[in-house]
Protein backbone atom coordinates (compact mmCIF):
# COMPACT_ATOMS: atom_id res chain seq x y z
CA UNK A 1 0.00 0.00 0.00
CA UNK A 2 2.66 2.49 0.83
CA UNK A 3 4.61 1.79 -2.37
CA UNK A 4 0.88 2.76 -4.53
CA UNK A 5 0.58 5.90 -2.10
CA UNK A 6 4.34 6.60 -2.79
CA UNK A 7 3.84 6.07 -6.66
CA UNK A 8 0.91 8.10 -6.60
CA UNK A 9 2.64 11.28 -5.12
CA UNK A 10 5.62 10.74 -7.37
CA UNK A 11 2.79 11.41 -10.44
CA UNK A 12 0.30 13.64 -9.34
CA UNK A 13 -0.68 14.40 -12.90
CA UNK A 14 -1.95 10.83 -13.48
CA UNK A 15 -3.91 11.38 -10.05
CA UNK A 16 -5.64 13.98 -12.11
CA UNK A 17 -6.45 12.51 -15.45
CA UNK A 18 -7.70 9.53 -13.35
CA UNK A 19 -9.86 11.72 -11.53
CA UNK A 20 -10.84 13.68 -15.01
CA UNK A 21 -12.33 10.50 -16.88
CA UNK A 22 -13.94 8.99 -13.76
CA UNK A 23 -15.99 13.14 -13.39
CA UNK A 24 -16.93 12.46 -17.32
CA UNK A 25 -17.79 9.44 -17.52
CA UNK A 26 -20.09 10.09 -14.11
CA UNK A 27 -21.38 12.81 -16.05
CA UNK A 28 -22.03 11.42 -19.39
CA UNK A 29 -23.92 8.61 -17.60
CA UNK A 30 -26.10 10.96 -15.10
CA UNK A 31 -26.92 12.77 -18.15
CA UNK A 32 -28.29 9.80 -20.42
CA UNK A 33 -30.04 8.82 -17.12
CA UNK A 34 -32.07 11.64 -17.37
CA UNK A 35 -33.87 14.37 -19.10
CA UNK A 36 -32.12 17.57 -18.38
CA UNK A 37 -34.16 20.26 -19.04
CA UNK A 38 -33.38 23.50 -21.04
CA UNK A 39 -32.72 24.86 -24.81
CA UNK A 40 -28.88 23.38 -25.09
CA UNK A 41 -27.86 20.09 -27.29
CA UNK A 42 -26.71 16.70 -25.65
CA UNK A 43 -23.30 18.34 -28.09
CA UNK A 44 -23.05 21.29 -26.44
CA UNK A 45 -23.81 19.95 -22.82
CA UNK A 46 -20.64 16.66 -23.93
CA UNK A 47 -18.52 19.90 -25.39
CA UNK A 48 -18.90 21.90 -21.91
CA UNK A 49 -18.23 18.95 -19.64
CA UNK A 50 -15.47 17.57 -21.43
CA UNK A 51 -14.20 21.34 -20.85
CA UNK A 52 -14.51 21.39 -17.74
CA UNK A 53 -13.24 17.24 -16.72
CA UNK A 54 -9.62 19.34 -18.45
CA UNK A 55 -10.15 21.53 -15.68
CA UNK A 56 -9.28 18.60 -13.45
CA UNK A 57 -6.95 16.84 -15.63
CA UNK A 58 -4.48 20.21 -16.10
CA UNK A 59 -5.31 22.03 -12.29
CA UNK A 60 -1.66 21.39 -11.16
CA UNK A 61 0.50 22.47 -14.64
CA UNK A 62 -1.45 25.35 -15.30
CA UNK A 63 -3.88 26.28 -12.68
CA UNK A 64 -4.12 29.98 -13.87
CA UNK A 65 -4.93 29.42 -17.13
CA UNK A 66 -7.63 26.59 -15.86
CA UNK A 67 -9.06 29.29 -13.71
CA UNK A 68 -10.04 31.28 -16.61
CA UNK A 69 -11.43 28.14 -18.58
CA UNK A 70 -13.59 27.16 -15.46
CA UNK A 71 -14.96 30.94 -15.67
CA UNK A 72 -15.40 30.95 -19.45
CA UNK A 73 -17.33 27.26 -19.42
CA UNK A 74 -19.82 28.73 -16.73
CA UNK A 75 -20.66 31.64 -18.48
CA UNK A 76 -21.23 29.68 -21.17
CA UNK A 77 -23.28 27.36 -19.57
CA UNK A 78 -24.92 30.32 -17.99
CA UNK A 79 -25.26 31.84 -21.46
CA UNK A 80 -26.44 28.67 -23.63
CA UNK A 81 -29.01 27.35 -20.52
CA UNK A 82 -27.19 24.58 -19.34
CA UNK A 83 -28.37 23.80 -15.84
CA UNK A 84 -25.76 22.81 -13.56
CA UNK A 85 -24.41 19.12 -14.23
CA UNK A 86 -21.48 16.67 -12.29
CA UNK A 87 -18.97 17.78 -14.20
CA UNK A 88 -19.57 21.48 -12.66
CA UNK A 89 -17.90 19.61 -9.44
CA UNK A 90 -14.31 21.16 -11.37
CA UNK A 91 -15.49 24.57 -10.19
CA UNK A 92 -14.82 23.72 -6.94
CA UNK A 93 -11.63 21.97 -7.70
CA UNK A 94 -9.75 24.84 -9.29
CA UNK A 95 -11.17 26.85 -6.81
CA UNK A 96 -9.29 24.80 -4.19
CA UNK A 97 -6.13 24.67 -6.02
CA UNK A 98 -5.90 28.15 -7.19
CA UNK A 99 -6.20 29.09 -3.33
CA UNK A 100 -3.59 26.35 -2.08
CA UNK A 101 -0.70 27.54 -5.31
CA UNK A 102 -1.92 29.88 -7.36
CA UNK A 103 -1.00 33.85 -7.53
CA UNK A 104 -2.55 36.07 -5.54
CA UNK A 105 -4.80 38.09 -7.99
CA UNK A 106 -5.71 34.17 -9.32
CA UNK A 107 -7.12 33.49 -5.45
CA UNK A 108 -8.97 36.69 -5.46
CA UNK A 109 -10.55 36.22 -8.85
CA UNK A 110 -11.12 32.39 -7.78
CA UNK A 111 -13.11 33.76 -4.32
CA UNK A 112 -15.26 36.41 -6.08
CA UNK A 113 -16.12 33.87 -8.46
CA UNK A 114 -16.83 31.22 -6.40
CA UNK A 115 -19.38 32.86 -4.15
CA UNK A 116 -21.22 34.59 -7.51
CA UNK A 117 -21.58 31.39 -9.23
CA UNK A 118 -24.29 30.50 -6.20
CA UNK A 119 -26.71 33.59 -7.34
CA UNK A 120 -25.84 33.81 -10.67
CA UNK A 121 -26.87 30.15 -11.05
CA UNK A 122 -29.74 30.80 -8.49
CA UNK A 123 -30.95 33.86 -11.08
CA UNK A 124 -30.56 31.65 -13.81
CA UNK A 125 -32.57 28.51 -12.95
CA UNK A 126 -34.71 29.71 -10.13
CA UNK A 127 -37.06 27.49 -8.09
CA UNK A 128 -40.40 27.96 -9.11
CA UNK A 129 -42.16 26.95 -6.27
CA UNK A 130 -39.97 28.62 -3.55
CA UNK A 131 -40.40 31.91 -1.68
CA UNK A 132 -37.92 34.70 -1.90
CA UNK A 133 -36.45 33.66 1.37
CA UNK A 134 -35.94 30.26 -0.01
CA UNK A 135 -34.29 31.29 -2.98
CA UNK A 136 -31.83 33.43 -0.63
CA UNK A 137 -31.34 30.16 1.56
CA UNK A 138 -30.32 28.25 -1.70
CA UNK A 139 -28.04 30.74 -2.63
CA UNK A 140 -26.35 30.99 0.70
CA UNK A 141 -25.92 27.16 0.65
CA UNK A 142 -24.90 26.64 -2.32
CA UNK A 143 -22.24 29.43 -1.85
CA UNK A 144 -20.86 27.70 0.82
CA UNK A 145 -18.87 24.91 -0.95
CA UNK A 146 -17.04 27.28 -2.91
CA UNK A 147 -15.98 29.28 0.09
CA UNK A 148 -14.96 26.31 2.28
CA UNK A 149 -12.62 25.47 -1.13
CA UNK A 150 -10.92 28.65 -0.97
CA UNK A 151 -10.84 28.25 2.86
CA UNK A 152 -9.45 24.64 2.61
CA UNK A 153 -6.28 26.13 -0.46
CA UNK A 154 -5.76 29.25 1.27
CA UNK A 155 -5.21 27.44 4.49
CA UNK A 156 -2.64 24.77 2.65
CA UNK A 157 -1.26 27.48 1.24
CA UNK A 158 -0.62 29.50 4.87
CA UNK A 159 0.93 25.48 5.80
CA UNK A 160 3.51 25.70 3.31
CA UNK A 161 4.53 28.78 3.62
CA UNK A 162 5.23 28.07 7.01
CA UNK A 163 6.59 24.85 6.80
CA UNK A 164 9.05 26.92 3.89
CA UNK A 165 10.23 29.10 6.42
CA UNK A 166 10.72 26.52 9.24
CA UNK A 167 13.25 24.82 6.73
CA UNK A 168 15.13 28.07 5.49
CA UNK A 169 15.35 28.75 9.33
CA UNK A 170 16.93 25.58 9.77
CA UNK A 171 18.82 25.61 6.81
CA UNK A 172 19.93 29.40 7.62
CA UNK A 173 20.80 27.97 11.46
CA UNK A 174 22.68 25.22 9.82
CA UNK A 175 24.87 27.56 7.59
CA UNK A 176 25.35 30.00 10.80
CA UNK A 177 26.59 26.56 12.48
CA UNK A 178 28.98 25.73 10.11
CA UNK A 179 30.47 29.49 9.68
CA UNK A 180 30.93 29.35 13.45
CA UNK A 181 32.45 26.17 13.37
CA UNK A 182 34.85 27.39 10.77
CA UNK A 183 35.50 30.61 12.81
CA UNK A 184 36.09 28.48 15.25
CA UNK A 185 38.39 26.12 14.20
CA UNK A 186 40.44 29.09 12.70
CA UNK A 187 41.05 30.88 15.66
CA UNK A 188 41.74 27.70 17.41
CA UNK A 189 44.47 27.29 14.23
CA UNK A 190 45.39 30.70 14.72
CA UNK A 191 45.82 30.40 18.26
CA UNK A 192 47.70 26.76 18.37
CA UNK A 193 50.41 28.79 15.65
CA UNK A 194 50.95 31.72 17.77
CA UNK A 195 51.71 28.83 20.94
CA UNK A 196 54.03 26.97 18.19
CA UNK A 197 55.79 30.06 17.36
CA UNK A 198 56.54 31.33 21.01
CA UNK A 199 57.63 27.70 21.98
CA UNK A 200 59.81 27.16 19.34
CA UNK A 201 61.26 30.50 18.25
CA UNK A 202 62.10 31.04 22.07
CA UNK A 203 63.25 27.54 23.27
CA UNK A 204 65.39 26.99 19.92
CA UNK A 205 67.04 30.55 19.97
CA UNK A 206 68.18 29.37 23.35
CA UNK A 207 69.36 26.15 22.53
CA UNK A 208 71.55 27.63 19.24
CA UNK A 209 73.06 30.60 21.37
CA UNK A 210 74.06 27.59 23.47
CA UNK A 211 75.47 25.52 21.40
CA UNK A 212 77.21 28.10 19.85
CA UNK A 213 78.76 28.95 23.11
CA UNK A 214 79.68 25.46 23.51
CA UNK A 215 81.49 24.87 20.75
CA UNK A 216 83.59 28.07 21.14
CA UNK A 217 84.63 27.22 24.52
CA UNK A 218 84.48 22.74 23.65
CA UNK A 219 88.47 22.82 23.82
CA UNK A 220 90.17 25.58 26.14
CA UNK A 221 86.92 25.36 28.72
CA UNK A 222 85.18 21.72 29.01
CA UNK A 223 82.99 23.01 32.35
CA UNK A 224 81.33 25.53 30.59
CA UNK A 225 80.43 23.77 27.17
CA UNK A 226 79.41 21.21 29.33
CA UNK A 227 76.97 23.76 31.41
CA UNK A 228 75.79 24.36 27.87
CA UNK A 229 74.82 21.29 26.58
CA UNK A 230 72.85 20.78 29.71
CA UNK A 231 71.55 23.70 29.36
CA UNK A 232 70.10 22.81 25.81
CA UNK A 233 69.18 19.14 27.01
CA UNK A 234 66.89 21.44 29.67
CA UNK A 235 65.27 23.91 26.70
CA UNK A 236 64.88 21.15 24.09
CA UNK A 237 63.21 19.03 27.45
CA UNK A 238 60.96 22.00 27.71
CA UNK A 239 60.12 22.89 24.34
CA UNK A 240 59.09 19.23 23.58
CA UNK A 241 56.48 19.32 26.59
CA UNK A 242 54.84 22.47 25.70
CA UNK A 243 54.24 20.90 22.03
CA UNK A 244 52.81 17.77 23.24
CA UNK A 245 50.17 19.82 25.34
CA UNK A 246 49.91 21.92 22.15
CA UNK A 247 49.58 18.93 20.08
CA UNK A 248 47.38 17.68 22.53
CA UNK A 249 44.69 20.02 21.68
CA UNK A 250 44.98 18.53 18.13
CA UNK A 251 43.65 15.20 19.48
CA UNK A 252 40.17 14.00 20.38
CA UNK A 253 41.06 14.50 24.24
CA UNK A 254 41.76 11.77 25.31
CA UNK A 255 44.84 11.66 27.35
CA UNK A 256 47.24 8.78 25.82
CA UNK A 257 50.51 7.23 28.05
CA UNK A 258 53.60 8.43 27.48
CA UNK A 259 52.45 12.27 26.68
CA UNK A 260 53.45 14.50 28.72
CA UNK A 261 50.87 17.20 29.33
CA UNK A 262 52.28 20.96 31.03
CA UNK A 263 50.07 23.65 32.82
CA UNK A 264 49.99 27.30 30.68
CA UNK A 265 52.90 29.42 31.57
CA UNK A 266 51.70 32.26 33.74
CA UNK A 267 53.14 35.72 35.21
CA UNK A 268 54.94 33.19 37.82
CA UNK A 269 56.68 31.16 35.41
CA UNK A 270 58.91 34.80 34.39
CA UNK A 271 61.12 34.32 36.52
CA UNK A 272 62.70 30.77 35.41
CA UNK A 273 62.29 32.43 31.86
CA UNK A 274 64.31 35.73 32.21
CA UNK A 275 66.64 33.45 34.34
CA UNK A 276 67.00 30.88 31.44
CA UNK A 277 67.87 33.76 28.94
CA UNK A 278 69.97 35.59 31.65
CA UNK A 279 71.83 32.21 31.60
CA UNK A 280 71.96 31.96 27.25
CA UNK A 281 74.29 35.30 28.03
CA UNK A 282 71.53 37.79 27.55
CA UNK A 283 71.32 40.20 30.98
CA UNK A 284 67.81 41.24 31.73
CA UNK A 285 66.84 43.56 34.72
CA UNK A 286 63.69 42.61 36.24
CA UNK A 287 61.05 44.47 38.34
CA UNK A 288 57.67 44.08 39.56
CA UNK A 289 55.98 46.90 40.39
CA UNK A 290 52.41 47.20 42.96
CA UNK A 291 50.79 44.38 44.55
CA UNK A 292 50.81 41.20 42.68
CA UNK A 293 47.49 39.61 42.89
CA UNK A 294 45.51 36.65 41.07
CA UNK A 295 44.95 37.46 36.84
CA UNK A 296 42.33 35.91 34.44
CA UNK A 297 44.17 33.29 32.87
CA UNK A 298 44.02 34.87 29.23
CA UNK A 299 46.36 37.94 30.79
CA UNK A 300 48.44 35.34 32.39
CA UNK A 301 49.62 33.53 29.48
CA UNK A 302 49.27 37.00 27.11
CA UNK A 303 52.14 38.68 28.97
CA UNK A 304 54.10 35.53 29.60
CA UNK A 305 54.26 35.08 25.82
CA UNK A 306 55.00 38.99 25.33
CA UNK A 307 57.62 38.60 27.37
CA UNK A 308 58.83 35.67 25.93
CA UNK A 309 58.37 36.74 22.60
CA UNK A 310 60.21 40.27 23.31
CA UNK A 311 63.28 38.51 24.82
CA UNK A 312 63.54 35.96 22.07
CA UNK A 313 63.85 39.23 19.53
CA UNK A 314 66.67 40.73 20.89
CA UNK A 315 68.50 38.19 20.96
CA UNK A 316 67.71 37.36 17.53
CA UNK A 317 68.28 41.32 16.20
CA UNK A 318 70.17 42.94 19.27
CA UNK A 319 73.56 42.46 18.13
CA UNK A 320 76.14 41.29 21.04
CA UNK A 321 76.46 42.37 24.52
CA UNK A 322 73.01 43.86 24.48
CA UNK A 323 70.82 43.36 27.72
CA UNK A 324 67.61 44.24 28.36
CA UNK A 325 64.86 44.76 31.29
CA UNK A 326 61.54 43.53 32.32
CA UNK A 327 59.05 45.75 33.68
CA UNK A 328 55.81 44.04 35.11
CA UNK A 329 53.67 46.92 36.50
CA UNK A 330 50.34 45.84 38.72
CA UNK A 331 47.89 49.05 37.78
CA UNK A 332 44.18 48.99 39.68
CA UNK A 333 42.64 48.08 36.57
CA UNK A 334 45.23 46.95 34.06
CA UNK A 335 48.42 44.73 34.14
CA UNK A 336 51.19 46.89 32.70
CA UNK A 337 54.21 45.00 30.21
CA UNK A 338 57.73 46.99 29.28
CA UNK A 339 60.32 44.96 27.42
CA UNK A 340 63.12 47.29 26.44
CA UNK A 341 66.80 46.49 25.17
CA UNK A 342 69.89 48.51 24.07
CA UNK A 343 70.92 46.55 21.20
CA UNK A 344 70.36 47.66 17.54
CA UNK A 345 66.88 47.18 17.67
CA UNK A 346 64.65 45.02 14.69
CA UNK A 347 64.77 46.35 11.24
CA UNK A 348 62.50 49.42 10.48
CA UNK A 349 59.87 47.29 8.19
CA UNK A 350 59.59 44.74 10.69
CA UNK A 351 57.51 46.65 13.06
CA UNK A 352 55.90 49.24 10.40
CA UNK A 353 54.43 46.28 8.54
CA UNK A 354 53.22 44.36 11.37
CA UNK A 355 56.11 42.43 12.35
CA UNK A 356 56.11 39.53 9.58
CA UNK A 357 59.99 39.12 8.78
CA UNK A 358 59.98 36.32 6.45
CA UNK A 359 61.28 33.99 9.59
CA UNK A 360 58.23 34.90 12.01
CA UNK A 361 55.30 36.22 12.68
CA UNK A 362 56.45 37.40 16.51
CA UNK A 363 55.11 41.15 16.61
CA UNK A 364 51.47 40.13 14.80
CA UNK A 365 51.16 37.29 17.53
CA UNK A 366 51.62 39.56 19.87
CA UNK A 367 49.02 42.16 18.84
CA UNK A 368 46.75 39.19 18.33
CA UNK A 369 47.44 37.93 21.66
CA UNK A 370 47.09 41.49 23.42
CA UNK A 371 43.49 42.32 20.93
CA UNK A 372 42.40 38.73 22.56
CA UNK A 373 42.11 40.27 25.88
CA UNK A 374 41.04 43.95 24.90
CA UNK A 375 44.45 45.41 25.60
CA UNK A 376 46.75 47.83 23.59
CA UNK A 377 50.40 47.13 22.63
CA UNK A 378 53.17 49.37 21.38
CA UNK A 379 56.46 48.18 19.45
CA UNK A 380 58.87 50.29 17.72
CA UNK A 381 62.63 51.96 18.06
CA UNK A 382 63.49 53.19 21.62
CA UNK A 383 64.94 57.48 20.98
CA UNK A 384 68.19 56.22 22.70
CA UNK A 385 68.60 53.09 20.67
CA UNK A 386 67.68 49.98 20.99
CA UNK A 387 63.77 48.29 20.79
CA UNK A 388 60.80 49.12 23.32
CA UNK A 389 57.73 47.11 23.79
CA UNK A 390 55.12 48.61 26.20
CA UNK A 391 51.44 46.69 26.53
CA UNK A 392 48.54 47.60 28.80
CA UNK A 393 46.06 44.68 29.53
CA UNK A 394 42.97 45.52 31.31
CA UNK A 395 42.03 43.15 34.55
CA UNK A 396 39.31 41.36 35.73
CA UNK A 397 38.75 40.30 39.03
CA UNK A 398 40.06 36.27 38.95
CA UNK A 399 37.12 33.80 40.14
Amino acid sequence: MQRVYDFLRRHPAWVDGFWAVFLFGISMVSGALQDTPGTAFPAVIAVLTLLLCLVIALRRRMPERMLVLAAVVGLAQLALDVEPVAADFALLVIVYTVAASGPPWASRFALIGGLCASPLAQLRWPEQESSTAGNLAVVVFLAVPFALAWVLGDSLRTRRAYFAQLEERAARLEREREAQAKVAVAAERARIARELHDVVAHNVSVMVVQADGAAYVLDTAPEQAKKALETISGTGRQALAEMRRLLGVLRTGEHQEGCDYVPQPDVEQLDDLIEQCRTSGLPVDYKVEGTPRPLPSGVELTAYRIVQEALTNTRKHGGPNTGASVRLVYFDDGLGLLVEDDGKGAPHEHYEEGGADGQGHGLIGMRERVGMVGGTLDAGPRPGGGFRISALLPLKPAH
